[in-house]
This record gives structure tokens, sequence and C-alpha cells, in this order.
């Protein structure tokens, strides 16, 4: 992915000597042709770049390091066959691809130039070291290990010189004389002890050995005493370099944006939330950590982070993006939608067996057993409307109203099987059933809707004033309810029920299109209520707030545990 080629313009954001990403645009550089990345908040801690192998994740992280070595004066990174889009016609060139704007004041100080970016590659191979002589180290800040995002990045042993040199200076210049042994050790170590027990509580970080004949980590892990770091895991080693890393850098970088691209590496889907949740308390507060990523671990791991600090945790789906055309790139809601797309990736023909907290069978022809447009139309509009407010909620076809009643379908026994723990709730339409028929059904655990049916819902008036304002044309609202009640007129005079918008739907939706100028919005009404009408509904609504009453409170006394 690192060699594929992509583009770059990177805008950064420093407020109250913060160094927090904002905008980022890249032009004619990797794999971009023209991207732009924008609306990162300014309370982001944590942002994910989320997508499958190949989307572009590494090509931004190039890109970021490229215009951060060139701006902090360690002269330009740019390799004309590797950093620019191939099979574009123009030359795009170093100063084009990749150009940087600041909000607020652009720090000047060198030092404050070289800890403003810290990257780790996908890269990142130390098997093993000794070391064998102790030397003094350069400034973290001065540090060059790579150049590219395809390149190796082993970063262990020249961490632990760092710590070794430290523990030296410390000893003879800093550190109180009336200290122990064991204090000193505490001092040098503690906090990488503290960090990796709290990732991996079986194994302890003993010490560093000695730097002039044998130096390496040491470990004890059950009966195992002293043995070094070269016979720790694979996951093991990289998530220790990573904290390691983390730990030693934040000393200096303690204004920075850390880029580690895929920290999952090697490692099982517990470790891989451990990490990031230990990663995520090891910045700075002044610092943002971006992860690229396509792991189920880390993702559940980012969610449950956004839900304990609210926003703190951005999202930006790499996936399904066509990076040959111009493209926008926005935080993504945390939809239900977002993550069965992520459970996909993740997981690939897994996801499927992941079934949501609660699910609401609605009527409607289930999926599967038949084809067309039009399968399942009410539980795609019902995803539509609540699925940003009840991501762990799945809306599925059941059947008409005699399937669900009955469970004919045997869907009830099937999610138990699936789904231990899951609620299912079964709903159908009002249509004209009589109160006792509601009151009686509703003892049978079946919750009925408070109108007719979906229809009522979603023609509201409320949702048709979001219509005419969304494409532009609130004036003609008039026209569109005048055309609505026309509809349901003409569906009277055929001998239909007055709240019945079902019927009246199929006229109401031609002159919709007519006064709003409409094109390419669905073949039907039942189209557009998916594609246009459904997403209009937002949660400030009173029309939302009433169906959502009437689903989610009344249905919990009507749900099957399952």
């Amino acid at each position: 992915m690192g060699a594929a080629n992509n583009g770059g313009l990177l805008f950064l954001r420093i407020k109250d000597k913060k160094m927090k990403i904002k905008k980022i645009k890249l032009k004619g550089f990797k794999r971009f042709t023209d991207m732009t990345m924008q609306e990162i908040p300014e309370t982001a801690r944590l942002i994910i770049l989320a997508g499958p192998n190949g989307c572009g994740k590494s090509s931004f992280f190039d890109g970021l390091k490229s215009w951060h070595k060139n701006w902090k004066g360690a002269g330009k990174n740019w390799q004309a066959d590797y950093h620019q889009k191939q099979g574009i016609a123009e030359v795009v060139g170093f100063s084009n691809a990749i150009q940087v704007e600041f909000h607020g004041v652009v720090p000047t100080d060198a030092d404050a130039k070289k800890k403003a970016v810290y990257i780790r590659t996908a890269y990142r191979n130390d098997p093993q070291f000794k070391l064998h002589n102790l030397e003094r180290v350069t400034s973290q800040l001065d540090e060059e290990r790579f150049g590219r995002l395809i390149d190796n990045d082993a970063a262990v042993g020249q961490n632990y010189k760092r710590l070794a040199s430290r523990a030296f200076g410390d000893l003879f210049k800093t550190y109180d004389e009336n200290a122990t042994i064991k204090d000193f050790r505490e001092h040098v170590i503690g906090d990488i002890k503290a960090s990796i027990n709290r990732v991996f509580p079986e194994l302890h970080l003993h010490n560093l050995g000695d730097p002039l004949e044998d130096g390496t980590f040491y470990f004890e892990k059950g009966q195992s005493h002293k043995f070094d770091y070269q016979n720790l895991s694979g996951g093991e080693k990289s998530a220790f370099d990573l904290i390691l890393d983390m730990v030693v850098k934040r000393r200096d970088y303690d204004d920075t944006v850390f880029c580690v691209d895929e920290p999952e590496l090697h490692m099982n889907t517990r470790l891989q939330g451990a990490l990031l949740e230990e990663m995520y308390n090891l910045i700075n507060e002044k610092s943002q950590l971006w992860i690229s990523t396509h792991s189920i671990g880390m993702m559940r791991k980012a969610k449950d982070l956004a839900v304990k600090y609210p926003g703190t945790v951005v999202f930006l789906d790499f996936d399904q993006r066509d990076f040959d055309k111009p493209q926008v790139m926005e935080p993504v809601k945390i939809s239900r939608a977002f993550w069965e797309n992520i459970l996909r990736v993740a997981l690939d023909d897994l996801a499927e067996l992941v079934t949501p907290q609660q699910i609401v069978i609605c009527e409607g022809t289930p999926a599967g057993t038949a084809y067309g447009p039009n399968v399942a139309h009410d539980a795609e509009c019902l995803d539509a409307i609540f699925s940003n407010e009840f991501p762990e909620t799945k809306f599925i076809a059941g059947g008409n109203c005699h399937d669900i009643a009955g469970d004919r379908l045997a869907l009830i026994g099937v999610i138990q099987a699936l789904s231990q723990g899951a609620d299912v709730i079964r709903m159908i339409d009002r249509d004209d059933r009589s109160p006792q028929e509601i009151s009686d059904l509703e003892k049978d655990g079946i919750m009925v809707l408070g109108r007719r049916n979906l229809e009522s819902y979603i023609f509201d008036d409320e949702v048709l004033k979001a219509l005419c304002s969304s494409f532009g044309q609130a004036e003609k609202l008039p026209d569109v309810l005048a055309a609505k009640v026309k509809s349901v007129t003409d569906s009277i005079s055929r001998g239909n029920p007055a709240d019945d918008l079902k019927k009246a739907a199929g006229s109401f939706y031609n002159d919709i299109r007519k006064i709003l100028s409409l094109t390419a919005k669905g073949q039907d009404y039942r189209a557009f209520m998916r594609s246009t009408l459904s997403p209009l509904i937002t949660p400030d609504m009173a029309v939302y707030q009433t169906l959502k009453n009437e689903i989610f409170k009344t249905a919990q006394q009507n749900k099957v545990a399952a």
C-alpha cells in the first residue's frame, strides 16, 4: 500500500500551543488526485483512519511525513517516482503537492517544529538486540529512522540506548543520592513497567541488564525469570515497541501529532483494544493520536472511548473512495451502517454473524425470500431514521402482520440461537385495528404503531418542510402541502380511509417531483421514502420523538428476551 501512488495540502491548527490537525488537502500525491480532509474538531484526541488494505491510509501518513521533514528544515522528502501520483498529466512537484496552512500563530522555534509530528510506520521490525557498549545518543528531536512509510522503523534498540544513557546521566547529575537502588530502577523503567502490566497482566519488565555487556530488556512471566526481549512473542514485541516508544518520546514530544500506521499488527483482538486505550492515555494532553487500522479490536475500543470521552474520538472512513476523483472527507457519524461496513472489512464473511443488541421485527417482505427494490422496505426506512441514535438496534422485515404476530417464519428462534442476550421487539402497523385488538396484541408482546402505517410518519408535514428546505425551495412548502391534501382527498374518493397515506403516496410523490423539479430520486414513492425522506427525519422533530417513543419506550414492555 505504501508503494501505491496518491496527493497533498496539509492544514494544521495550533491554538493555545496545542498542535492539532484540523484540515488536510492532498493533491497529486501518492493515491490522491485531490483530497480534502476537513472538520476535524479541536477537541479531537484520537483520530481513526478506517478502511481496508490499499485504500490510502498509509499514503496520508506519507504526505504528513514529507511535509514535516521539509517544514522543520531537514530537507525535502520527495521522490517523484514514489510520492507523485502516477498517471496524471501534470508534474505536481513538492511545493504544489504538499502545502500547510496554520490557524493562529505559526511556531518559529526549531524544536517546536521538530516535535510537531511523530510517525511510526507499519514495518516495526526489531526482532532482537543486545547492547555491548554505551555511547552518547543524539536528541530525540533530531532522530530520523526512515524517510517513507514503506521503510523499516526499528526503534526498540535505539530507545534502549536512550533509556540507558538517561539513566547514567540522571545517576551522576540529578538523581537523589539518598535513594535506594530499587527506587532508581523504578525511576528508570517504572512508567514502562506499569504500561506493560496494564496491557499484559502476566508480563513484567524486570530490568535493562548490563548496557556494557549484555544490554537488553529482561522480563518475567509466570515461572520464567530473566528471559530477554528476543523471546517475547510477536504480539508482545509489537505492543512493547509502541508502549516503550511513547513513554520514551513523550518527554520531548509533549505537543505533538502522533501517527501510527497499523498498530494492531501481530496482535489478537483483546490485545488490540488494550493497546489502543494505553496509547490514548499515554499521549500528552496537548497532543493528538492518529492511527490507521482495519482491526475490529481497535475499532471497538475506539468506539468505547468515544462513549466514555465524548467529543475526543473521530472516525474517518477511507473505504469505497475513488481517489482518482476529487474527494472531500469529513468525520463520519457512528451509525449502524458504518459499523456493519467496518465489520465486513475486519471479519469479511463472519460479519453477518455479529448481531446487534436489539432487533425490531417489522412488517415487510424478508430479504432473501423475494427480490426487487422494495424488499424489506420498512426496515430500511427505520434503519435510516434511527441508526445514529440507536446504532446497536437493527430493523428486519418479518413478513405480514400475521407472520409477525404468530412468528410464522420462526425468526425469534433463529435470533435466539445466534444472538444470546439480544432483545427482540415485534412491531406491526395499526391499520384498522380497534383499541381492544391493540390491547390484546400488546398483551402478547406485539407493539402496534400509533398511526395507520409508516407512510403516515415519513410523509408528515414536518418532514415535508425539511424536504423543501433541503433542496433550497422552502417557499414551495404550501404547494407541497396542498398537493398532499389533494392526494388524500382523491384517495378518500376511491373509498380509502382518510388517514391512509400509503394509498395516497403514489400520486403525491409524482406531484412532489413536479413541484420541486426533482430527478433521480427513486422510481416510485417507496424508493423516495428510503433514500430521500427517511434521512431527513432527525431527533429535533416531533414526528421523530413520537415514533421513537412508540417503538423504544412502549415496546420495552413487549420485548422478547432472546
